[in-house]
Order: C-alpha cells, then structure tokens, then sequence
C-alpha cells in the first residue's frame, strides 16, 4: 500500500511588498517608475521620498518580518522603524552608499529580544527542512535569487533576496514575495520543489510565535 499524501499547510499570513503600493512594485522593478513618485511613500515612515527610495530596495526581509508580526502577533511597525532598529541591532550595516544585510544571527537575536519570537539564523537550511518546518507551525524567511518572481529559466547565482515562506504541499513550496508582481507572484505564490532549487541559496532564518511581544 502506498502512504496516504499529508494534507497541505498553508498559513494565513498578511501580505507586504517592500514598496509602500503593491501594485506599482511592477513598474518600480521595471525602472518604469522611480520608487520616490510612490504616493503611499509616508505610510512606510520615512522622513522623505528620498529616504523612501533609498530603503525600499533594501527591505525585503523587514517586509518579511512584518508579514510574520502581524500574523501572530496582529500589528507591525512601518518599515522604517524596523529597519532603524535593525541597524541598531547591527542587522544591517551602514557602508557609503551600501548597504550589508540583512545579516542573519543579529537578526535572528533581534527578533527574539525585541518581539518575543522564536528565531533562529540558518546558514544552512536543506530544501529538504522546508516543509517539516512549516507544517510544525513556522514560518521561513528564505535567500533566492529575486528572479523567482518571473521563474527566469537559468538565474545568474542563488540567492540575493528574501522571501518568506508561508506554506507547504506535496509538490510545492508556498511564499509571499515582497517583490513579486501584483496578481502574480506577491501572495501565497506556488513553486514547484524542483524549480526551487535553482533560485534558493539553501539558507535563512527560520521563525516561530515564540512567547509573544515582550514587554518594554
């Protein structure tokens, strides 16, 4: 007899993009739009259009680690207030013009210290852990190459972006892209495991409810 399929795991997560309006994230990518002519641009807490433009590139995971606060614990700061507290956390690194980050163990310490989450950096993180992970209930900030939002057929390297998975099937992988395109690969996107392998770097920071949002 052949083992009955395990029913699939998909939780109801909220969405955000890395931009403030989701539906120009397209056109952003696409350099159709300069990321400072987002109208929503204040809701994500910057002090200007320019600083808006700047960190709205960079925030894949801070949109990924919004998407988990809200889902367990029903709100989440802008983007530039986590992202301030990241840098203080030493998440992220300031260089010139640069940027480094997000970087996983501060991260991962900085989630669990200041939101009560149970946190844990992966440099190393099978294909093969995925699924267990979520169907015990956690959800998965994931390193692919950006590209896996149109599922370019050969991506130049693995890795270079963040997304956070959300779901498990027998044949698929389910996430939210915070760079994904409206009404095709933003929310509860579906990649064959296969087709995975070409775009994830095989590392992460794997995420849990934890104890709930500390006091401060």
């Amino acid at each position: 007899m052949t083992e009955p399929m395990s029913p699939p795991t998909v939780h109801p997560v909220p969405y955000h993009a890395q931009w403030a309006s989701p539906e120009l994230v397209e056109a952003i990518v696409r350099s159709e739009l300069d990321a400072a002519e987002d109208p929503l641009w204040r809701a994500y807490g910057a002090e200007s259009r320019e600083e808006y433009a700047w960190w709205s590139w960079r925030l894949c995971g801070v949109a990924c680690l919004r998407m988990a606060l809200e889902h367990w614990q029903g709100s989440a700061p802008t983007a530039m207030e986590l992202a301030r507290e990241c840098v203080a956390a030493g998440a992220y690194v300031r260089r010139g013009d640069g940027l480094d980050g997000l970087i996983y163990a501060p991260f991962a310490a900085y989630a669990q210290e200041r939101w009560g989450l149970k946190a844990v950096a992966r440099p190393h993180l099978p294909l093969a852990e995925l699924r267990r992970l979520i169907e015990t209930g956690g959800l998965l900030l994931l390193s692919v190459h950006p590209s896996i939002r149109e599922l370019a057929p050969s991506p130049e390297r693995r890795g270079g972006h963040l997304v956070l998975a959300v779901g498990a099937t027998e044949d698929a992988l389910v996430f939210h892209n915070p760079s994904g395109f409206k009404g095709r690969s933003q929310e509860y996107v579906r990649i064959a495991w296969a087709e995975l392998d070409r775009f994830y770097a095989g590392r992460g920071v794997a995420l849990g409810p934890g104890t709930g949002r500390p006091e401060h």
